[in-house]
């Protein structure tokens, strides 16, 4: 829990700044759509690892799926900054 909980307070820095900074940025509007997406894939990596030791990896699998569905929330923020 607290793997998703610091990957998404990091997106999060990452959006207020692209807001503060720019926010007609393209490049900055795409790294919070990165973080989460290295993370969900980073939360995958976790699964197999737990999964090959015999632990328990539903958990790992959820955050996972949790992150990239936020990853996919987020790609609008580049589109819409390419727009404005």
């Amino acid at each position: 829990m607290r793997y998703a909980v610091v990957v998404i307070a990091l997106a999060a820095v990452a959006f207020i700044a692209c807001v503060v900074i720019d926010p007609h940025s393209v490049i900055l509007a795409s790294v919070t759509p990165a973080v989460l997406l290295v993370g969900g894939i980073g939360a995958f990596v976790k699964t197999y690892r737990v999964w090959r030791v015999g632990g328990t990896w539903p958990f790992w699998q959820g955050a996972g799926w949790f992150l990239l569905i936020l990853m996919l929330v987020s790609l609008g923020l580049p589109g819409s900054a390419a727009l404005s």
